[in-house]
């Protein structure tokens, strides 16, 4: 295949997705105990139904039984991306702008891997963010390892 099956899952899904008016958000391929498991995380600004899962899985479902680029069994769920949402994409990260967000790096920045803060702002490939202590840290998004928004109590 030559790429991730993330990838290739994701740029599959991605029109049957956007043409029910829903946001693809990421894919994941895991192994989880005996089984494989492909999930697809959809969103729209209301927060999506039951219904809307059940659409895009079966069009997906569809999609893939066509073009068949799993060799193993496996098991598809489409769903919400939950509260700790991932930030991958730059729009992302501008539409999530003044929201706590927690970031691990690749390597160290200032010496920490983990930041917890206020995203501020996203200038060309890069994040700020101001941690707890008010210091404001730039990060550029290629040393980003993983990006979501943090769950606040």
């Amino acid at each position: 295949m030559g790429q991730k099956i993330e990838d290739y899952i994701f740029d599959l899904a991605q029109p049957i997705v956007e043409n029910h008016g829903l946001e693809l958000v990421d894919t994941e391929y895991q192994k989880e105990g005996q089984n494989w498991i492909l999930r697809i995380f959809v969103d729209k600004a209301e927060g999506i139904t039951l219904d809307d899962c059940q659409e895009i899985s079966q069009e997906v479902s569809a999609q893939l039984d066509i073009e068949d680029p799993i060799e193993k069994s496996y098991i598809l769920e489409v769903s919400s991306p939950g509260l700790d949402r991932p930030l991958k994409e730059k729009d992302d990260f501008k539409k999530f702008t003044g929201h706590l967000i927690d970031v691990s790096t690749y390597a160290p920045v200032n010496g920490e891997k983990s930041f917890t803060g206020e995203l501020l702002e996203i200038i060309d490939n890069k994040i700020k963010l101001k941690l707890d202590n008010d210091d404001v840290i730039e990060i550029d998004r290629d040393k980003i390892a993983k990006a979501n928004l943090a769950l606040e109590f």
